[in-house]
């Protein structure tokens, strides 16, 4: 759907939330969406992390031994994209008229469909900006309270019109996040670390993924040696620490 000659987005995430919802299982609507589990849960773990709350949650026990569902963030969110759909086949104009309504979630579907080969996405609010002789300090807020911490050379910061309150994306590979199960004490020159519990681990042949739930309900994924999967007996429900270097972060801004 395009207003104004800008995108906003297409249904296929919104549809997989959708399909959540009728049929209370990531696997049955996986399945028929026609995509496959890993990539329903990479889609969830991407929009929840750019909403900047949870839009899908489990349900434990029960009958049927739980599922998942929708919050109700990710309900209105479904409510509102049928709403602009049915606007816009209607009349174009009608959609100008009562956009203000709506645009808070016209600004996430557009989120929600940006495409990157980062595994972790975030989006949050510049909270700081420390200029440095060569590269500035980056500080972004995000959901459930966290903070990630980015390097970025002073031009990146004047083209990306980074300063405090403006919204920013940071963007971490899975490959460039280090895991932690026993570091009390320990001192560590990353400047980035968000503690979590283990929600998934994906093995394959050489490497596991591994993925933390964050408080405030984002997620964050690593890519560890199935070795050092074994060696830190990383288990569903264990606390572990993601941390990374603020190097490694890429920032970026709506557009």
């Amino acid at each position: 759907m395009t207003v104004g000659g800008e995108k906003f987005g297409g249904p296929g995430r919104v549809e997989l939330l959708a399909a959540i919802a009728r049929t209370g299982s990531i696997s049955q609507a996986a399945k028929a969406l026609g995509v496959s589990y890993k990539g329903a849960w990479d889609a969830i773990d991407a929009m929840n992390n750019l909403a900047g709350e949870a839009l899908v949650e489990r349900v434990a026990g029960g009958k049927g031994g739980g599922g998942t569902r929708l919050t109700a963030r990710g309900e209105q969110l479904v409510r509102n994209f049928r709403t602009i759909e049915q606007l816009h086949q209607q009349f174009v104009e009608q959609l100008n008229e009562q956009a203000g309504n709506l645009s808070a979630d016209i600004t996430l579907i557009s989120r929600l469909n940006m495409k990157t080969s980062a595994r972790n996405q975030f989006f949050g609010t510049v909270s700081r900006v420390q200029p440095g002789a060569v590269n500035d300090e980056i500080e972004i807020d995000i959901a459930g309270g966290h903070k990630i911490v980015a390097i970025v050379t002073h031009e990146s910061t004047e083209n990306l019109g980074l300063e405090p309150d403006a919204q920013a994306f940071a963007l971490i590979k899975a490959s460039s996040i280090i895991l932690l199960t026993e570091a009390e004490g320990a001192r560590f020159s990353a400047r980035n670390r968000l503690e979590g519990t283990v929600s998934r681990l994906v093995p394959g042949a050489v490497n596991t993924e591994v993925v933390l739930e964050l408080a405030g309900g984002g997620t964050i994924a690593a890519i560890i040696t199935n070795e050092s999967a074994r060696s830190l007996e990383l288990a569903e429900g264990r606390t572990a620490t993601a941390m990374f270097k603020a190097s490694s972060v890429i920032v970026g801004v709506p557009a």
